[in-house]
């Protein structure tokens, strides 16, 4: 599994990553095929294998047959349990006995919180202090603990490293990690096999998770499909580093899709996306209001603003060539107070940092 990222387009189907010994430093070692099906004989237990259905709508505007991955019908609302709960099995029980700590303002946390309530596991939840109450109380409805800290997710990450080193606990990365890679890579299984004729799968990117599980395994699969990512263009890491060739930090990020907002890829997911995704593009928050404006009146689909990106690239001709296409939609969990406004016409403000 190591030598994939500097081989062929097609992974190796067979070779399992190994267990990262050291779980506050994510392992390299990049996940195969054969660790995403283990980890979607894992999720038959818990997770929902959520529906992929077809759009006359979007079908029309886009040229295309569109088809649309519903992870907003995901446990907790998003796909983030996916790898999470991979993640957190794959542990011994030494880490899990442990607990559990991770650093989110967002779906990682319920993702995380929830998988370890299943795995019987403590979680603790470290959250920036504005985080609004709701999205804490929900955690904490999985059984997890909170602790308020910092005033961004790069303080509550810190925080979170540091509970790491003073009470032992087991980190679950939102992202550079090869279960939680393979954990989101589980998706592709489900695409590949519901929409037999798929030529293009498109999704967002933030910080690389699931960009890199779902082309790992659909080039596996089927080494034809494309794979495209799509980003915020106030957010746009993953991007700009796809197209320089290395990774790319930005100072500052802006843009109202919180769930997607990362100022810093990460380092497997990047070598990952390099290798096996086929482009990545951007769209403006107006671009992304308006998709999330259509699928909510048009398919009565409610999706978050970072959630709806792959079906405004598609509204919005910034994907070409595809025939038979399926846009992710990543998650659901949007504020109602945002919703509301969107839906009146209004942009709500932009908003920097990083959230994941």
């Amino acid at each position: 599994a190591q030598g994939m990222l500097s081989g062929s387009k097609e992974p190796d189907e067979h070779a399992p990553m190994s267990t990262p010994r050291d779980s506050a430093s994510p392992s390299t070692i990049a996940p195969s095929l054969a660790d995403v099906r283990a980890a979607a004989d894992v999720l038959a237990q818990h997770a929902r294998h959520t529906p992929t259905v077809y759009s006359h709508t979007f079908s029309d505007s886009a040229g295309a047959d569109v088809w649309l991955k519903l992870e907003n019908l995901q446990r907790t609302g998003s796909f983030k349990l996916r790898g999470a709960l991979y993640k957190i099995h794959t542990l011994s029980a030494a880490e899990r006995q442990r607990g559990l700590v991770a650093a989110s303002a967002g779906n990682h946390a319920q993702g995380v919180a929830l998988a370890a309530k299943l795995c019987g596991a403590s979680a603790t939840i470290v959250m920036p202090r504005a985080t609004p109450i709701n999205k804490v109380q929900r955690t904490e409805g999985y059984g997890a603990r909170v602790v308020l800290h910092g005033d961004s997710y790069d303080e509550s990450s810190a925080r979170a490293l540091e509970l790491v080193r003073t009470e032992g606990l087991t980190l679950v990365h939102p992202f550079d990690d090869p279960a939680v890679i393979a954990g989101q890579g589980t998706i592709a299984l489900e695409v590949l096999d519901e929409v037999p004729d798929v030529d293009t799968i498109v999704l967002p990117i933030g910080g690389g998770g699931l960009a890199a599980g779902v082309a790992l395994a659909a080039k596996a699969l089927r080494p034809g499909v494309r794979v495209i990512g799509v980003q915020a263009a106030g957010a746009d890491a993953m991007a700009r580093s796809f197209h320089a060739g290395h990774r790319v930090t930005l100072e500052r990020t802006r843009t109202f899709a919180d769930g997607i907002r990362v100022g810093r890829v990460g380092e497997l997911t990047f070598e990952l996306v390099r290798r096996y995704v086929d482009d990545v593009v951007t769209v403006d928050d107006t671009e992304i209001a308006d998709a999330l404006v259509q699928s909510m009146e048009l398919s009565k689909i409610v999706a978050e603003t970072g959630g709806i990106v792959g079906v405004a690239a598609l509204l919005h001709g910034k994907i070409r060539g595809a025939k038979s296409v399926c846009a992710v939609v990543s998650g659901g969990n949007i504020d109602a107070g945002k919703l509301a406004a969107i839906l009146g016409g209004s942009l709500p403000a932009s908003t920097g940092g990083s959230s994941r």
